[in-house]
């Protein structure tokens, strides 16, 4: 019964990582492959982990499993969040077709600080 759920699990994971690596080539700029990488590729990477820890069915394998999984889910995020902000801070264009930028406008252009964060430190120092 266990090899129907390797299988299984190792098969969804190879299709979601199919799924990024596709999104990868396909996606029209660099915001949306960051997010479909960020996405896809880290379920597909945990469901072959989480199949290799119930093939080889031991506590010690299971607990590296369990750690290298948690942290994927606690950096992957975070690492795809820092590239996009990077990016966008260096210049790096939205794909043409975008309809909306929330970032415009909102960040002081040399610190990169929040603009209603540098507009309250001006007022505080007025005071």
């Amino acid at each position: 019964m266990s090899e129907y759920w390797i299988i299984g699990l190792s098969s969804i994971g190879a299709l979601f990582i199919l799924i990024a690596a596709i999104g990868v080539v396909r996606m029209p700029d660099l915001y949306l492959r960051i997010s479909v990488t960020t996405k896809a590729a880290t379920l597909g990477i945990g469901l072959v982990l989480v199949a290799a820890a119930v093939y080889f069915n031991e506590f010690g394998i299971f607990s590296r499993v369990s750690a290298i999984i948690l942290f994927m889910l606690l950096t992957a995020p975070v690492g795809a969040h820092m590239i996009g902000r990077a990016s966008y801070f260096t210049g790096v264009k939205l794909w043409k077709h975008s309809k909306l930028d929330d970032l415009k406008g909102k960040y002081h252009p040399k610190s990169h600080e929040l603009a209603s964060d540098v507009e309250n430190e001006k007022e505080n120092e007025s005071k």
